[in-house]
């Protein structure tokens, strides 16, 4: 079984991809921003590093869930292969800081990957409010975060959403992290939530 956790910058997939993997004794595969050499620069000059920075991450994606594929072991996967391209990109877009141009190249080489690949059997949209997302940023002090403005969150959190509701790959959910920011019992509640819901699908 695959489980594809999806949410905005800071909503918690890292840390909900570590508990879900630990409940379910699943694999996990995680997002390692570390390694992502457009990633300072990124939030330095968008528009001189959007097309580079998605093209770079297209290709993690889908290394990631090749691996996956192959592997027939259960995973659960911090970030899904559809959102760079159907909420980060377009986002950009709209905001001036990916050309058209590239933005049609990329977006191209995107639709055929995807319709390579085997969706998820189970996504799980982390829902967080702005002030959760700043928050939860905040907390882990990553020094290439430390640019990311508040409307550009605030965008991202729309799409997000009109995305979500568009998705018809698979089975989906939704976790409201607003109710579980800060809680002591939150983590225990988020597992519940996607257990139960992964029972269900059998």
């Amino acid at each position: 079984m695959h489980i594809a956790l999806a949410g905005n910058i800071g909503a918690g997939k890292t840390y909900a991809t570590h508990l879900l993997s630990q409940a379910l004794r699943f694999e996990a595969a995680f997002e390692e921003d570390s390694d992502n050499p457009f990633l300072f620069d990124f939030y330095q000059d968008m528009v001189r590093w959007a097309f580079p920075m998605q093209i770079y991450l297209l290709n993690r994606r889908l290394e990631t869930a090749l691996a996956i594929q192959r592997s027939g072991k259960n995973y659960v996967q911090d970030r899904t292969l559809y959102e760079d391209a159907e909420v980060f990109a377009p986002v950009l877009r709209e905001m001036g800081i990916f050309p058209e141009r590239e933005y049609t190249v990329y977006r191209a080489l995107f639709e055929k990957i995807a319709s390579l690949l085997r969706p998820p059997d189970l996504l799980v949209y982390l829902r967080a409010s702005v002030p959760t997302l700043v928050d939860q940023i905040l907390a882990r002090g990553r020094p290439y975060e430390e640019n990311i403005g508040l409307e550009y969150l605030r965008r991202l959190n729309e799409a997000y959403e009109s995305w979500y509701q568009a998705y018809d790959r698979g089975p989906k959910m939704v976790i409201q992290m607003d109710e579980l920011h800060g809680k002591e019992e939150g983590p225990s509640l988020l597992i519940d939530q996607v257990v139960r819901r992964v029972v269900s699908l059998f």
